[in-house]
């Protein structure tokens, strides 16, 4: 599996795109559809999939879905997300709840990682973390949003400290990192 990185729009939110041969599964695509759509150029769109439903990581869901007509999958717990934090309505065809999941090509385990938002849901896909605004290289995301949740944030960041396996972290935001570096060296992983 292939994992490009996008950085889109003013709060440089990470689009990631898993490719597996044409196949492509588009996780978070902030905003900026037209350089998105050009990205996927040859490429079979099986899915949109979320880590949460804040405004800055569901920009180009709409314009995908459409584009695509692909399916639109966000953690269950992202219907009780205030609509001020996603700018309206959130857009989705399916709710992911915790476990194993086949989308397309690509199998995915889903953590449920409340705290951020109240559905946040992190991706293990192979040797990924698909982490979105639950764990940064060196910090973790906000939890002074409404809907945001302190102590369920603790205890998200406790279970992926909890991981045995190391892997490769994909954030919402910055850089990527390892879940054996962020153990070593985030504070919010110690």
């Amino acid at each position: 599996m292939d994992v490009k990185t996008l950085s889109l729009g003013d709060y440089q939110t990470n689009c990631y795109i898993l490719t597996k041969g044409s196949a492509c599964l588009v996780i978070d695509p902030g905003y900026e559809s037209r350089r998105l759509t050009a990205a996927l150029a040859g490429l079979e769109v099986q899915a949109v999939v979320l880590t949460h439903g804040h405004f800055d990581h569901v920009g180009a869901v709409r314009a995908l879905a459409m584009e695509y007509d692909c399916p639109v999958y966000m953690g269950r717990g992202e219907l009780s997300l205030p609509p001020m934090m996603s700018a309206g309505p959130l857009y989705y065809t399916n709710l992911l709840d915790e476990g194993e999941v086949t989308i397309g090509d690509f199998s995915l385990r889903v953590l449920a990682t409340p705290g951020h938002s109240p559905g946040s849901v992190c991706l293990l896909i192979e040797d990924c973390l698909f982490s979105g605004d639950t764990l940064f290289a060196g910090s973790c995301g906000r939890t002074d949003f409404p809907g945001s949740d302190p102590r369920a944030m603790a205890e998200s960041l406790r279970r992926l400290a909890g991981l045995e396996k190391d892997y490769t972290v994909y954030p919402g935001h910055g850089e990527a990192s390892t879940l054996e570096e962020e153990k070593k060296y985030n504070p919010y992983l110690r």
